[in-house]
């Protein structure tokens, strides 16, 4: 991939140390840069996803904010889940929009590190939310009585409010690691937003440390919820494959399948992205996946859960003739 030719003025806006290094002060991010004739294009593309993105997921937020058969913890979890999108979109997707509007990707450090910070935050997050939806399946199917006492309102409140929580803090620490790095070789992020791998390409000297912490950390964050889902999900099976009607055997399965197809949507990309072996880390195919995870995905989740689900189908039926009528 070649990049784009940068304003020299803003590729050497860089600061010299008394060490004699120089010290980026400043990014550009290439995105697109390759196929600038399709600028306009992907412009209009990607503005219209972020829109279909709003929608889709605040009409689930409405839902379940004024439809009472919606107003349970399962459904609490959903709603939180598409604000979580659209705050997760929207870190990334109006900057791209920009960048590709204006054909230029400048970004300062701080923004940059802030854009990176943010992310991170919102992936472990969603991480953690999809644990906590895996929980609500748990103990909805496998305890149904003690269902009602032990999801009340106030131990869901703590289960979101700790997933929103629970990342901050170490994804601020992997971001102050990552931008104390030197980046003394070039500023030109190949990437349409500021993510670890293409940073770490940036980065001078031994980073094999860098490395392993990222490794580590998304190996806690990523592996370990996703084995608590899959322990979830086993012991969800077979109690569902020992119920004795086909009726009740569908209902259960309904309720689930739209989480499993989060589920596989989610941990297989971020997997791929973050757990792959360096050695098979190609930019072009990286940006592919980033674009999959960021945009395309969080596009199909309303679908996923509104097509796959009769009740928030019905509430949506209910919710139109009232929307048409205003």
């Amino acid at each position: 991939m070649q990049p784009r030719n940068v304003n020299p003025q803003r590729e050497n806006k860089l600061k010299i140390t008394e060490t004699n290094l120089t010290t980026v002060m400043e990014f550009v991010l290439l995105g697109f840069s390759d196929i600038p004739e399709f600028h306009r294009f992907l412009f209009g593309v990607f503005l219209v996803m972020y829109v279909i993105i709003l929608l889709g997921n605040g009409i689930i937020i409405l839902m379940t904010r004024i439809e009472p058969t919606l107003q349970t913890p399962m459904y609490f979890f959903i709603s939180n889940f598409s604000f979580l999108e659209i705050c997760y979109v929207s870190v990334t997707l109006p900057r791209m929009l920009m960048d590709l509007w204006t054909q230029e990707g400048d970004i300062s450090l701080v923004a940059c590190a802030t854009q990176m910070c943010f992310a991170l935050m919102l992936g472990v997050t969603e991480s953690l939310l999809l644990a906590v939806m895996a929980y609500d399946r748990y103990v909805a199917i496998c305890n149904p009585l003690h269902y009602s006492l032990v999801m009340n309102h106030k131990a869901c409140i703590q289960l979101v409010v700790g997933s929103w929580i629970s990342g901050i803090p170490v994804q601020i620490g992997q971001t102050c690691q990552i931008f104390s790095l030197p980046f003394c070789d070039s500023n030109q992020i190949n990437h349409f937003f500021c993510d670890i791998p293409p940073m770490l390409k940036l980065a001078c000297g031994d980073i094999f440390m860098n490395e392993m912490v990222v490794y580590i950390f998304a190996v806690l964050l990523i592996t370990v919820p996703f084995m608590f889902i899959l322990g979830s999900y086993t012991r969800i099976i077979s109690t569902i494959l020992k119920l004795p009607s086909n009726t009740g055997r569908s209902k259960a399965f309904s309720t689930c399948s739209s989480h499993l197809i989060v589920v596989v949507l989610f941990y297989g990309s971020a997997t791929i992205t973050y757990l792959k072996p360096k050695s098979i880390q190609y930019e072009g195919t990286d940006k592919l996946l980033s674009l999959f995870y960021t945009i395309l995905i969080p596009m199909f989740y309303p679908m996923i859960y509104s097509l796959r689900n009769k009740d928030v189908t019905q509430a949506l039926k209910k919710l139109l003739p009232k929307s048409l009528a205003w």
